[in-house]
């Protein structure tokens, strides 16, 4: 072979090893998640699950490098972060955006939902209105998860609805404030990363929130009770901005919405399991568990009551379809 042929080969092998080297470095897409809930939550253990299934059925062309518990983007952020291209996915709080539209709201009603099953016919229900409402601004939901049910954390026995007159409350939407201020008490809305500064500094007395919540900010340093009442299931949904997926090639955008399925169907099995499991870990740190007194429930569902008509009042006239439609589907 003469000396030319040689070089030819030699430079012609060293340009297909240069392309084997680089050619899945070129064909790998690399993402950044936002979500505002720590690693021991369920909804956090499901998106890693979630995360894993995407990176392993992609065959790596698709990383998803996730910042949980605010680290990256702050709750409340995570939408608009999405819809811009700051981020390309992201897992939201619907009801952290009541005042872009009604249908937020309808889940953070008091008696609206207040069972697992009632919480899955409202998704049903909702998830066309969200799909085309995120679709318009540039989004696609690709999970809806329901949080367990809501209870108070006091300091003291929680006997009566008097027991919680004049109390401070931490609350999480506009929604529970108003609950929270109906039942006598001093309701303020606080992101879930300030609940234990504002514990700490008097700030706040009690608590009303999920048993997967109070283990994640460790209330048993700061209350003793937990009183479960049920009362509404919450969503939250993972969203991906709509260029970031067109970009990525058909079979791994089938790949994230298979994924997106599974984490669905998975997240309302953890959700359900969280809530026995959570309030074992409570009782674990030596607090107590009970079931809620009839009057607070009473006063709650009234509260309720009133606060689906003043919705009524404001939604659109598809938004009141939704609802419409929900409440057929329980009969």
């Amino acid at each position: 072979m003469g000396t030319m042929n040689r070089r030819a080969l030699i430079a012609s092998a060293a340009f297909a090893m240069s392309v084997a080297l680089t050619a899945p470095v070129l064909a790998q897409t690399s993402w950044t998640m936002a979500s505002g809930y720590p690693e021991s939550s369920f909804f956090t253990q499901n998106i890693r699950e979630m995360i894993k299934e995407i990176e392993e059925k992609s065959r790596g062309k698709l990383k998803i490098d996730l910042r949980s518990n605010d680290s990256l983007i702050k709750l409340d952020a995570v939408k608009r972060a999405v819809q811009s291209g700051q981020i390309q996915i992201g897992e939201i709080r619907l009801g952290v955006y009541g005042n872009e539209a009604a249908m937020y709201n309808l889940d953070n009603i008091p008696g609206v939902a207040t069972t697992f099953d009632q919480a899955t016919k409202l998704t049903e229900a909702q998830a066309p209105f969200f799909d085309a409402m995120f679709k318009k601004n540039g989004m696609r939901a690709i999970t809806y998860v329901a949080w367990p049910g809501q209870g108070f954390y006091t300091k003291q026995p929680l006997k009566s609805l008097a027991d919680l007159k004049s109390q401070k409350l931490r609350i999480y939407s506009k929604q529970t404030q108003i609950m929270g201020e109906k039942l006598g008490m001093e309701a303020l809305i606080l992101p879930f990363a300030e609940v234990p500064q504002a514990f700490s500094t008097g700030m706040i007395q009690s608590l009303w929130t999920s048993a997967q919540t109070g283990t994640d900010v460790q209330v048993w340093d700061y209350v003793k009770h937990f009183t479960y009442t049920g009362t509404m299931h919450n969503k939250n949904a993972i969203l991906v901005n709509e260029r970031a997926f067109r970009a990525l090639d058909d079979a791994t955008q089938k790949v994230v919405v298979a994924a997106g399925e599974t984490a669905t169907k998975r997240g309302w099995e953890l959700a359900k399991k969280a809530s026995q499991e959570r309030e074992d870990v409570l009782k674990s740190h030596g607090m107590t568990v009970a079931q809620s007194p009839k009057d607070v429930l009473d006063a709650i569902e009234a509260a309720g009551k009133g606060m689906v008509t003043d919705w009524l009042g404001s939604a659109s006239a598809e938004e009141k379809v939704v609802y419409e439609n929900y409440r057929k589907s329980l009969n």
